[in-house]
């Protein structure tokens, strides 16, 4: 850990962390940092950003910045029906969707994985209900999918035909899509026609190869090596039934292959979720007026770096020209990688409860503490 920043006595704070996964939300996170924050600096303003990188977690950031909620009945990955929840702002024109509450490894029935027969459909559903709303901008967040379909239920869905030799409608999954001969969007719903989508992801894999949908995320999804070997030839063939060369994109592996369905098939612009929902909550105006930035996320790694919220929020806290720290359940980096992501310095709540799983049972209680140390540290430094 390296030097504290200091924080002026009455100074405005923006706490905009992820959620720590298994553990607590983001706007668990946010609450616990400002609560210990506000024992130390009484008179501090602290505001708190939910922010997601486009997976879990999405819809609730977007809720919290104002969005209503909407109800749609969905089809989960494995085809039983459930509620899912939609956020709608009337005067932005703007839905946003999330997946993994839609069709997520989270809807999985019994948590029993099906990397074989589970479908993006439930994706699908929740769109055709956001398009009901007419809004003039669709935001997808695609994280934490449970399927490697290609996004093939998805567009099914949406009115689209998969369909097989024989003309025949091909079943839901990914390992049905060896079989796929056309895809006939002749009947997609025409409302998509009307809105500018938005693929939010922190993921940049292709669909296809050792950094494909399969090959990287398959295992994830309780794949094993004979699974991924089928999936693979799936989406080989319906990359070649779809064509227009976007199994290469970035982001086309995104979500088992939602990503690939959602640009190629419809005009999706891909853009880093934890941006999106920056966006959404009007972050840059909280930034710029800010004097201290807490990000955050369970872990720091290798991967925070690669689209992760932690970096889109620390890049976007420099650009304001606001110092930036995080909070963390345990931290993986060197000290001039933390720094190489644009935050002063990294909290992590392994440094003051080694044992993981006491850690995470005790998360809101040592962030408060780490709240406090923040602030504690920084007035230690503060003139006068």
């Amino acid at each position: 850990m390296t030097a504290p920043v200091p924080m002026p006595r009455a100074g405005r704070v923006v706490v905009a962390s992820d959620s720590f996964k298994g553990s607590l939300t983001s706007a668990q996170v946010g609450a616990a940092v400002r609560a210990g924050i506000l024992d130390v600096v009484p008179d501090a303003v602290v505001t708190v950003v939910p922010v997601a990188d486009g997976g879990e977690g999405t819809v609730a950031a977007a809720l919290a910045t104002g969005y209503e909620p909407v109800a749609a009945t969905v089809h989960g990955p494995t085809g039983e029906l459930h509620t899912t929840t939609l956020a709608w702002h009337q005067g932005a024109g703007t839905a946003v969707v999330e997946l993994a509450d839609a069709c997520g490894l989270g809807r999985l029935a019994g948590g029993v994985a099906a990397p074989l027969t589970a479908s993006s459909r439930g994706l699908g559903d929740a769109l055709r209900a956001a398009l009901g709303l007419g809004p003039r901008l669709l935001v997808v967040g695609v994280g934490g999918s449970a399927s490697t379909d290609g996004g093939a239920g998805m567009l099914s869905a949406l009115g689209a035909r998969v369909l097989d030799d024989a003309g025949a409608e091909v079943p839901d999954g990914g390992a049905a899509l060896e079989r796929v001969a056309r895809l006939d969007p002749s009947a997609l719903d025409p409302r998509l026609r009307a809105v500018d989508l938005v693929l939010a992801a922190d993921v940049t894999n292709p669909l296809l190869g050792p950094r494909g949908a399969a090959a990287v995320f398959g295992p994830q999804k309780g794949a094993g090596p004979g699974d991924v070997r089928r999936l693979e030839a799936g989406l080989a063939t319906w990359a070649e039934v779809v064509g227009g060369g976007w199994a290469e994109q970035p982001g086309a592996g995104a979500a088992g292959g939602v990503g690939f369905a959602l640009m190629a098939v419809l005009g999706a612009q891909r853009r880093p979720g934890v941006d999106v929902v920056l966006d959404l909550a009007s972050a840059d105006d909280l930034l710029a007026g800010a004097d201290l930035v807490v990000t955050g996320e369970g872990s720091l790694d290798g991967q925070t770096a690669s689209g992760k919220a932690v970096a889109g929020v620390a890049r976007r806290a420099r650009a304001a020209g606001v110092p930036v720290v995080a909070v963390c359940g345990r931290n993986r980096l060197s000290d001039s990688e933390t720094h190489g992501l644009g935050l002063d310095v990294a909290y992590a709540l392994s440094d003051l409860e080694p044992d993981p799983a006491r850690s995470m049972a005790d998360a809101a209680a040592l962030l408060r503490l780490v709240g406090a140390r923040i602030a504690r540290e920084g007035l230690s430094r503060a003139p006068g």
